[in-house]
């Protein structure tokens, strides 16, 4: 198993309560990116993993486990269940998730419930699921992103799009990979043909 949290501490956490439980700790990661090279080169059935870090956060993690090592099994564990949360780490391959704040026992259960193949949802995150099942389908990219795509697909760099927009440059770069998560795309050429492609831009 392969713990993934920006926290040592609570990683030491976790992985004191795992092996207390008999269940082997591999490795540790500090971020999506380091989580994602490790389990590429290395023997990995379950990675523990935290959504909101740098570098690389956990649901772009999620797909790219998803492309490199494809019988990995994500249990997310999160301190936030919102849907904003919840509905694309599923969408991601997210095996289960499960809250922070959840039991020891809920934690170890869950984790070998993953390693068995099974599907593991804290019964908040499970009412989350339910309810935006029931809510109208949200667009796939916010007005402000199809706004600076269009400035992408014009030819603007990323300062004349912060200019146009008035932010920073770093949040016109932040933008820009939601935007690429959120599409599926590599880069910017990739990402404006596949707006169009989807009908978000024309």
């Amino acid at each position: 198993m392969l713990i993934v949290d920006d926290h040592p501490v609570y990683r030491d956490g976790l992985r004191q309560l795992l092996t207390s439980a008999g269940l082997t700790v591999v490795a540790e990661a500090g971020d999506g990116a380091e989580a994602v090279a490790y389990a590429e080169g290395n023997d990995v059935d379950v990675v523990l993993m935290d959504l909101h870090m740098p570098r690389l956060d956990g649901i772009a993690a999620i797909r790219r486990l998803r492309e490199v090592a494809p019988a990995v099994r994500v249990m997310v564990l999160s301190t936030y269940a919102s849907s904003a949360d919840v509905v694309p780490a599923v969408e991601a391959g997210a095996a289960g998730y499960l809250l922070k704040d959840s039991s020891r026992s809920e934690i170890v259960d869950g984790v070998r419930a993953a390693a068995r193949g099974e599907h593991v949802l804290a019964a908040e995150v499970a009412g989350r699921l339910m309810d935006r099942v029931r809510e109208p389908a949200e667009p796939l990219l916010k007005p402000r992103e199809v706004e600076l795509l269009r400035l992408v697909a014009g030819g603007a760099t990323n300062r004349a799009a912060a200019a146009e927009l008035f932010v920073s440059e770093a949040t016109v770069k932040a933008y820009l990979q939601q935007i690429y998560d959120r599409l599926g795309a590599r880069d910017r050429a990739s990402a404006v043909a596949l707006a169009y492609q989807r009908g978000l831009l024309t």
